[in-house]
């Protein structure tokens, strides 16, 4: 994760523009989605502020120009007169001169009768559009185009003396020049400083987000620097507040990782230790057949090597249930299973064991579930699951005894329970939790046996919801037996992590 940040520094486009789909990343960069998500809205919010800032400063700069052509309209309403219907503009040469003396800017002026004819200045002077009536001695602006040129005008409607209803309209205009001259240097002051903070906010930027990443790569290095075999949890406290979850399932992990290995470890372990007896045995067995002359000790060696063998291969196939149990258990598909039907097959291919050691097998139940109870499992899984129950009844029961194997059905709640039940020496109860872990076998028992039956079934039993109970089938008799119950959740499901 942090190298693919690392590389994105060198490789990403600089203009920040991926978030709009400008440029397209093979591979996602944290550092360069955050870069593009800053960056971006900061180069497109600079063009809008130009135009923001000229407007800005078109309003700006108007403003002293529209007062000085407000007092020149003041300074010719002063020199209008009326004499009669007849209506004048004293204005002096040297008037008009200062008035039209101007480096920059052009300036026009008008002077309109009591009837609207032109009394003096420009004819050519556009007339002002007004729709609502004209206020005598209020000035008023405007922009318009005289001869081509954009101008400001200064315009007012003055009362003649002895015409109550007649106004004089006295207009002013100026050309633009200075004012874009000066919005020009305004827009110049505010936008050349920008310039210069731009690529400075942009690299103060760069080398924030740099910063702001860097505990993300000082916990790479760590994670590297470790050992091969180091699962110990990170420090959550060393990173921040942001990258704690995600330190904490790493850590979680970790945990998980840890307990799998460790499982792993003391499963190889003891399987390891398990398989040495009969191997050892085996090969005992054969040197001994090596050096006997007489025919009869030479098939009792064969018979104790294949007795060895027996058990050596029991002990094997079960090791492959645990460990199909622990693992592939979890992917392997599900369907609608038949509990009585599958106990009744794994009762009937037990019988030739038992008619060995003249053991009594039955079955207790019903030949098939209801249709409407029929539980959701695995059916590889299940099988091995009754086939250890039977087998490890059968192989703790004395001759003589009894094993009974039962299924009992609740039409009404669907729950559906799996009992095998035995004349064997049972369990004592402060033995019966830690059975249940592989390869553990109760004290007092001379029976041949790997410890991994009830391990098998446990581990198969918690996958499908299920709940193990184990007590004496024969309580107050001795031997007082053992009886395993197995009760299934209606429409059981096997676990899937």
């Amino acid at each position: 994760m942090v190298t693919a940040l690392k590389k994105s520094q060198a490789d990403d486009p600089p203009s920040g523009l991926t978030a709009f789909g400008l440029f397209q990343r093979e591979k996602r960069s944290l550092f360069g989605e955050i870069l593009d998500w800053m960056l971006t809205p900061l180069l497109l919010l600079w063009p809008l502020s130009l135009a923001l800032t000229w407007w800005v400063a078109q309003g700006i700069a108007g403003k002293p120009f529209d007062r000085a052509l407000e007092h020149n309209l003041q300074a010719i309403v002063q020199f209008v007169s009326v004499k009669g219907n007849k209506v004048q503009l004293n204005l002096t040469g040297q008037a008009r001169d200062i008035l039209r003396a101007d480096e920059s800017d052009l300036v026009y002026y008008q002077v309109r009768g009591l009837k609207g004819e032109h009394v003096s200045g420009e004819s050519d002077f556009p007339t002002p559009n007004d729709e609502t009536e004209p206020i005598p001695g209020k000035t008023l602006l405007r922009s318009d185009t005289i001869r081509g040129d954009e101008v400001r005008i200064a315009y007012t409607w003055i009362r003649a003396p002895g015409h109550d209803d007649a106004l004089l309209l006295i207009q002013v205009a100026e050309t633009l020049a200075k004012r874009s001259t000066l919005a020009t240097e305004i827009i110049k002051g505010v936008m050349v400083p920008q310039f210069i903070i731009l690529p400075l906010a942009v690299l103060l930027v760069w080398l924030a987000l740099v910063r702001g990443i860097r505990p993300l790569n000082d916990l790479e290095q760590r994670i590297r620097a470790r050992k091969p075999d180091d699962l110990s949890p990170l420090d959550e406290t060393a990173v921040p507040e942001e990258v704690a979850p995600l330190v904490s399932s790493v850590n979680d992990l970790l945990d998980r990782l840890t307990t799998s290995l460790t499982t792993q470890k003391r499963f190889l372990a003891d399987a390891a230790h398990q398989l040495k007896t009969p191997l050892a045995g085996l090969r005992m067995q054969a040197d001994m057949a090596q050096r006997e002359t007489r025919s009869e000790e030479i098939h009792r060696s064969l018979q104790l090597i294949a007795r060895s063998s027996i058990r050596a291969t029991h002990t094997v196939n079960q090791l492959l249930s645990l460990a199909r149990a622990e693992t592939t258990g979890r992917t392997l598909p599900t369907a609608s299973i038949d509990l009585a039907r599958l106990v009744t097959e794994a009762v009937h291919d037990s019988f030739p064991r038992a008619m060995d050691k003249q053991i009594d097998l039955g079955y207790d139940g019903p030949e098939s579930v209801p249709p409407e109870c029929l539980m959701d499992g695995n059916p590889t899984l299940l099988g091995e699951l009754v086939r250890n129950l039977v087998d490890n009844a059968i192989n703790y029961t004395p001759r003589g005894g009894v094993v009974t194997a039962r299924v009992l059905v609740d039409p009404f709640s669907g729950v559906q329970i799996l009992q095998v039940e035995d004349t064997g020496p049972g369990i004592p109860e402060n033995e019966r939790d830690l059975v249940l872990q592989p390869f553990y076998r109760a004290l007092g028992t001379n029976v041949d046996g790997s410890g991994l039956g009830l391990a098998i079934v446990h581990e198969i039993a918690q996958q499908h919801g299920a709940e193990l109970k184990m007590e004496d089938a024969h309580p107050g008799r001795e031997p007082p037996g053992l009886r395993v119950g197995v009760r299934f959740p209606n429409r059981t499901k096997p676990t899937v992590e």
